[in-house]
Order: structure tokens, then sequence, then C-alpha cells
């Protein structure tokens, strides 16, 4: 019998993912993707120029989401993810560009197949509910 948690269960998720050097990792590759994939331009055109509070903004939010440490509420104060991108409007292309780059990002992860599909499957319920809050904002 294994003594690991399923993912989702206390910090197993955060663990899988290789802690928050792991979750750097995989973020620092979603926006290299975001930045190199044409499919992705219009999605990065919503960003600053420079990417270093966002890519700390995402691993620090993903840390505690994952069962981690609580990093972006200790740092950045709490956060709803639909209104915190009801300012901008996210249609399903974008929505879709966004899954793309972090769908490809975890592929070049060491992360188990199991896990890689467990985090893919979570990250599209945020990414539709972003969508839907864009939606009921922007009409």
């Amino acid at each position: 019998m294994s003594s690991t948690l399923p993912f989702g269960t206390g910090d197993a998720s955060y663990q899988a993912a290789g802690g928050i050097d792991g979750l750097r990792r995989l973020v620092d590759d979603f926006y290299r993707l975001m930045d190199e994939l044409p499919e992705a331009a219009d999605l990065r055109r919503m960003h600053p120029e420079s990417l270093e509070q966002s890519r700390d903004k995402l691993a620090c939010f993903l840390s505690g989401w994952l069962g981690g440490p609580r990093l972006f509420s200790e740092k950045y104060g709490s956060i709803s993810i639909p209104s915190f991108h009801a300012q901008w409007p996210i249609d399903e292309a974008r929505s879709a560009a966004w899954l793309g780059c972090m769908e490809r990002a975890i592929a070049l992860q060491p992360f188990s197949p199991e896990f890689a599909e467990y985090l893919l499957t979570q990250l599209r319920l945020p990414a539709h509910r972003v969508v839907q809050a864009s939606r009921a904002r922007h009409g």
C-alpha cells in the first residue's frame, strides 16, 4: 500500500509539482511559451512587458492552490480568480491559449503522467470560470 496521498489531499499536489521550485520552473516555461507561441500573442499583449511580477504571482498562487504554503495571500492579499480576471475581456480563444501554454509547460516538467493530467484537469475549471465572469462583465 502506498503512503502517498491522492492529488488534492493535503499538500500531495504541491509535493508532486516539486514544491515552490517546481512551480517556479513550470511558471517560467509557461510565460516563455506565451512569449514564443503565435497563438498566444493576443494573450501576451494583455500582460505587462516585464513578466517578473506575473511569474511571481502565478507561482505563489499555484503554491497555495495546490495545498502548499499560501504564498500569494501572504505577499499580495486575498484573490478571487474570476473577479481578478474580470477586469480584462477573457474569451474562449484567450482561455484556450492560456490552457495551451500551460499544457505545453506541464509537458516539459518531470511530473508523473498522472499528476500532469490531474493538474491540467484542475486548471480547466478556473479557466472556464474566468470566461464566464468576463462574459458577465463585458457582455
